[in-house]
């Protein structure tokens, strides 16, 4: 009669939980003022619709999306006690790539002493990161790997024009990097308790960058320039209606998951989109001040980097604690949403 064995993987059970991370913004500091040179805008008008203060322009020839992915992750793999060689898997978020391929995970590979370990780049802009932090977290319960580096990193700048034109999009974004380390874990307590993942591709055109795309012969034209078709384009009021309906919804089905309530939270780190979404769905969960983090004042939304890097400095701040329950949430261009709820370790 045959005999079997299970091994120790199949009988562990794995978790997965953040151990280090890290931020960068480039040193180039704009100010809401200095926009006032190039648009017709004001201090007043962008805070009022924002929140925004200042945000941080890369600079050409130091900055790429993948370099300060990389310094971004320097600090998260130091935070973390571990070597470049340590990590098992690169998952890359962004909606700036410095190539159209290949995608800057692979770059980042070479930025730093990896092994040639495989790298993912993640695509569903402003929820990103906690795309990338899901994927992370069910690779790492399967047993496939140990140490993640998960990283978020944009370059927006260059995105729209510096005009009354662009201004829509040029008073909102920054450029800036996060990076976190994910760690398998035994302990079912201190961990990554569930993500959520959503999209609804219907509303796809209603925040978008259209041109270039590989659905006209000539991806770029004289004519498409001129009629701004190669710069973003978004419906603010429907991204807005959305945002505030979809980010306690899916809070909600978090917490609702682990058997929790939102009086339950001790921190909740939404994606740096506008101050007046986050401040709306404070009020709609009853949330105080202190139990949520909003730094887009400083560095205006950076997309799939904002959550890191709202996260770095929470953990900066001594702000999250051992056994605090954190819930990230995020919604975007896609539409996408998602959240993950985290006891944090």
């Amino acid at each position: 009669m045959a005999v079997f064995s299970r091994t120790t993987q199949q009988i562990m059970n794995y978790y997965s939980t953040i151990t280090g991370l890290g931020f960068y913004v480039p040193e180039n500091l704009v100010t809401n003022h200095d926009l006032e040179k190039h648009m017709e805008t004001s201090d007043a008008w962008i805070r009022e619709r924002s929140g925004i203060e200042q945000r941080y322009f890369f600079t050409e020839g130091k900055d790429t999306v993948s370099k300060m992915g990389a310094r971004a992750a320097e600090v998260a793999l130091e935070r973390a006690g571990l070597a470049p060689q340590d990590i098992d898997f690169i998952i890359f978020a962004t909606l700036s790539p410095d190539y159209n391929f290949p995608g800057s995970g692979v770059l980042l590979q070479r930025e730093l002493p990896f092994r040639e370990i495989g790298a993912l780049d993640v695509r569903t802009q402003c929820t990103g990161f906690i795309y990338g932090l899901s994927i992370a977290d069910q690779f790492i319960k399967s047993g496939m790997y140990k140490n993640i580096l998960v990283v978020g990193a944009e370059i927006q700048s260059n995105v729209f024009e510096m005009s009354t034109r662009g201004r829509d999009f040029a008073v909102l974004f920054g450029d800036g990097a996060g990076a976190a380390v994910v760690q398998r874990t035994e302990d079912p307590t201190y961990r990554i308790l569930s993500t959520h993942l959503h999209s609804e591709g219907k509303y796809a055109e209603d925040l978008i960058l259209e041109h270039p795309g590989s659905n006209l012969k000539n991806r770029m034209s004289v004519e498409l320039i001129e009629q701004g078709k190669h710069l973003p384009y978004m419906k603010g009021n429907a991204v807005f209606k959305h945002a505030v309906s979809r980010f306690p919804e899916v809070i909600h089905e978090a917490l609702q998951a682990n058997n929790l309530q939102v009086s339950d939270l001790d921190m909740l780190v939404p994606h740096q989109a506008n101050l007046r979404i986050s401040k709306a769905v404070q009020d709609v969960l009853s949330l105080p001040d202190d139990k949520v983090y909003n730094n887009i004042q400083r560095y205006g939304n950076t997309t799939a980097a904002t959550i890191p890097i709202a996260l770095s400095e929470l953990w900066e701040a001594n702000r999250l604690k051992r056994g605090d329950l954190v819930c990230l949430a995020a919604f975007g261009s896609g539409f996408t949403w998602a959240s993950a709820l985290l006891r944090w370790a």
